[in-house]
Protein backbone atom coordinates (compact mmCIF):
# COMPACT_ATOMS: atom_id res chain seq x y z
CA UNK A 1 0.00 0.00 0.00
CA UNK A 2 2.89 2.33 0.96
CA UNK A 3 4.66 1.77 -2.48
CA UNK A 4 1.23 2.94 -4.50
CA UNK A 5 0.83 5.75 -2.53
CA UNK A 6 4.60 6.76 -3.38
CA UNK A 7 4.11 5.62 -7.06
CA UNK A 8 1.06 7.88 -7.31
CA UNK A 9 2.50 10.72 -5.13
CA UNK A 10 5.60 10.57 -7.63
CA UNK A 11 3.05 10.60 -10.45
CA UNK A 12 1.57 13.78 -9.44
CA UNK A 13 4.12 15.23 -8.13
CA UNK A 14 6.14 15.01 -11.95
CA UNK A 15 2.93 16.01 -13.87
CA UNK A 16 2.95 19.28 -11.71
CA UNK A 17 6.81 19.87 -12.94
CA UNK A 18 6.04 19.28 -15.97
CA UNK A 19 2.92 21.55 -15.90
CA UNK A 20 5.10 24.31 -15.05
CA UNK A 21 7.36 23.43 -18.47
CA UNK A 22 3.94 24.31 -20.38
CA UNK A 23 4.19 28.14 -22.30
CA UNK A 24 0.80 29.42 -21.07
CA UNK A 25 0.92 31.73 -24.26
CA UNK A 26 1.71 29.18 -27.07
CA UNK A 27 -0.06 29.66 -29.45
CA UNK A 28 -0.46 26.28 -32.05
CA UNK A 29 -1.73 27.77 -35.07
CA UNK A 30 1.35 30.46 -34.97
CA UNK A 31 3.78 27.87 -33.79
CA UNK A 32 2.39 25.64 -36.85
CA UNK A 33 2.94 28.29 -39.35
CA UNK A 34 6.09 29.34 -38.72
CA UNK A 35 7.77 26.20 -38.93
CA UNK A 36 8.34 25.77 -35.12
CA UNK A 37 9.34 22.55 -33.19
CA UNK A 38 8.04 22.60 -29.54
CA UNK A 39 10.73 24.38 -28.28
CA UNK A 40 9.53 27.18 -31.12
CA UNK A 41 12.99 26.64 -32.52
CA UNK A 42 13.46 25.80 -36.56
CA UNK A 43 16.68 24.65 -38.56
CA UNK A 44 18.05 27.11 -41.35
CA UNK A 45 21.06 27.44 -43.37
CA UNK A 46 23.16 30.64 -42.30
CA UNK A 47 25.01 32.06 -45.08
CA UNK A 48 28.30 33.86 -44.65
CA UNK A 49 29.07 35.87 -47.70
CA UNK A 50 32.92 36.75 -47.99
CA UNK A 51 34.88 38.80 -50.67
CA UNK A 52 35.46 36.38 -53.12
CA UNK A 53 38.06 35.77 -56.02
CA UNK A 54 36.82 37.84 -58.67
CA UNK A 55 37.79 41.57 -59.30
CA UNK A 56 35.50 43.70 -60.94
CA UNK A 57 37.14 47.09 -61.80
CA UNK A 58 34.33 48.57 -63.78
CA UNK A 59 32.09 50.72 -61.96
CA UNK A 60 28.85 50.13 -64.16
CA UNK A 61 29.43 46.52 -63.90
CA UNK A 62 29.75 46.30 -60.31
CA UNK A 63 26.78 48.67 -59.67
CA UNK A 64 24.90 46.41 -61.93
CA UNK A 65 25.91 43.46 -60.27
CA UNK A 66 24.79 44.64 -57.20
CA UNK A 67 21.60 46.02 -58.28
CA UNK A 68 21.12 42.10 -59.41
CA UNK A 69 22.49 41.33 -55.99
CA UNK A 70 19.52 43.21 -54.12
CA UNK A 71 17.27 42.11 -56.09
CA UNK A 72 17.74 38.71 -55.61
CA UNK A 73 17.37 39.45 -51.93
CA UNK A 74 13.98 40.94 -52.27
CA UNK A 75 12.97 37.77 -54.79
CA UNK A 76 13.81 35.36 -52.26
CA UNK A 77 12.63 37.93 -49.41
CA UNK A 78 8.75 38.13 -51.09
CA UNK A 79 9.17 34.46 -51.65
CA UNK A 80 10.25 33.74 -48.12
CA UNK A 81 12.98 31.74 -48.36
CA UNK A 82 15.53 34.62 -47.18
CA UNK A 83 14.69 35.15 -43.71
CA UNK A 84 17.40 37.66 -42.58
CA UNK A 85 19.83 39.65 -44.59
CA UNK A 86 22.73 42.09 -43.71
CA UNK A 87 25.99 43.52 -44.31
CA UNK A 88 28.70 43.47 -41.70
CA UNK A 89 31.17 45.99 -40.89
CA UNK A 90 35.02 45.75 -41.58
CA UNK A 91 36.74 42.62 -39.83
CA UNK A 92 39.70 40.51 -40.67
CA UNK A 93 38.18 37.85 -42.08
CA UNK A 94 37.03 39.34 -45.48
CA UNK A 95 32.96 38.78 -44.02
CA UNK A 96 30.53 41.09 -46.15
CA UNK A 97 27.30 39.89 -44.83
CA UNK A 98 24.98 37.20 -43.88
CA UNK A 99 22.05 35.26 -44.99
CA UNK A 100 19.89 33.32 -42.97
CA UNK A 101 17.62 31.10 -45.87
CA UNK A 102 14.66 29.26 -44.66
CA UNK A 103 15.81 25.91 -45.20
CA UNK A 104 18.07 23.27 -43.97
CA UNK A 105 18.79 21.37 -47.03
CA UNK A 106 22.62 23.03 -48.54
CA UNK A 107 21.56 21.85 -51.98
CA UNK A 108 18.01 24.20 -51.99
CA UNK A 109 20.18 26.99 -50.44
CA UNK A 110 22.61 26.51 -53.20
CA UNK A 111 19.72 26.70 -55.90
CA UNK A 112 18.01 30.38 -54.28
CA UNK A 113 22.02 31.68 -54.29
CA UNK A 114 22.38 30.92 -57.95
CA UNK A 115 20.35 33.77 -58.99
CA UNK A 116 22.60 36.49 -57.33
CA UNK A 117 24.88 37.54 -59.88
CA UNK A 118 27.55 38.89 -57.08
CA UNK A 119 27.82 35.23 -56.06
CA UNK A 120 27.83 33.73 -59.69
CA UNK A 121 30.47 36.37 -60.50
CA UNK A 122 32.65 35.76 -57.22
CA UNK A 123 32.28 39.31 -55.99
CA UNK A 124 31.59 37.24 -52.94
CA UNK A 125 32.15 33.30 -52.29
CA UNK A 126 29.35 31.80 -49.53
CA UNK A 127 30.15 29.38 -46.28
CA UNK A 128 26.95 27.43 -45.60
CA UNK A 129 26.35 26.56 -42.29
CA UNK A 130 23.45 24.99 -40.77
CA UNK A 131 21.78 26.62 -38.19
CA UNK A 132 19.19 26.15 -35.12
CA UNK A 133 17.25 29.38 -34.04
CA UNK A 134 13.75 30.88 -33.31
CA UNK A 135 11.09 29.77 -36.12
CA UNK A 136 9.51 33.59 -35.07
CA UNK A 137 12.45 35.13 -37.60
CA UNK A 138 9.94 34.24 -40.19
CA UNK A 139 8.17 37.03 -38.79
CA UNK A 140 11.12 39.54 -38.92
CA UNK A 141 11.09 40.24 -42.73
CA UNK A 142 7.13 41.35 -42.26
CA UNK A 143 7.49 43.97 -39.18
CA UNK A 144 11.03 45.52 -41.13
CA UNK A 145 9.17 46.38 -44.11
CA UNK A 146 6.28 48.24 -41.85
CA UNK A 147 9.23 50.20 -39.75
CA UNK A 148 11.79 50.71 -42.68
CA UNK A 149 10.71 54.47 -44.89
CA UNK A 150 12.86 53.99 -48.03
CA UNK A 151 12.86 50.95 -50.18
CA UNK A 152 16.87 49.83 -50.90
Amino acid sequence: MKITFFILGFFALSQVFYAQNINAEYDSVLAKSLGADDYGMKNYVLVILKTGPGKVTDKGVLDSLFRGHMASISKLADEEKLIVAGPMGKNPNNYRGIFILNTNDFEEANKMLSSDPTITNKVFEVELYNWYGSAALGGYLPVHKKISKQNP
